[in-house]
């Protein structure tokens, strides 16, 4: 006798998992080095958006693999995290270029007060 039970079936057709995942870990590598390596605050927040990408890749991936939505709606709400972290950041460089401060992360941390 056969009962009916609720399995999770993953989804064999499109672009494998690995792919998805190799592709964010490399995006990932690049945001950080990004981060670790460049002084200038607009590269900075390149950066830290490439990085944010590259989680939204591996959400969307593994999205795909179980078969719900759920990634998708997280990748969403990182996308929206994202894009108010570009308004406030870009307003504070637009600030401090309009004072005429030097724009290195370096000196800007020198900054109190």
């Amino acid at each position: 006798m056969m009962t009916t039970a609720t399995l999770v079936t993953h989804q064999t057709t499109g672009v494998p998992t690995n792919w998805y995942l190799a592709l964010s870990g490399v995006l990932f590598l690049l945001g950080l080095l990004g981060v670790l390596t460049r002084r200038n605050p607009l590269m900075l927040l390149l950066a830290v958006e490439l990085m944010l990408n590259s989680a939204n890749i591996a959400l969307v991936g593994f999205s795909r693999y179980w078969n719900v939505s759920d990634g998708q709606v997280f990748a969403l709400v990182v996308m929206v995290v994202a894009a108010a972290e570009v308004v406030i950041g870009l307003g504070l460089i637009v600030a401090v270029y309009r004072q005429r401060l030097a724009l290195d992360v370096d000196a800007l941390s020198r900054l109190k007060g």
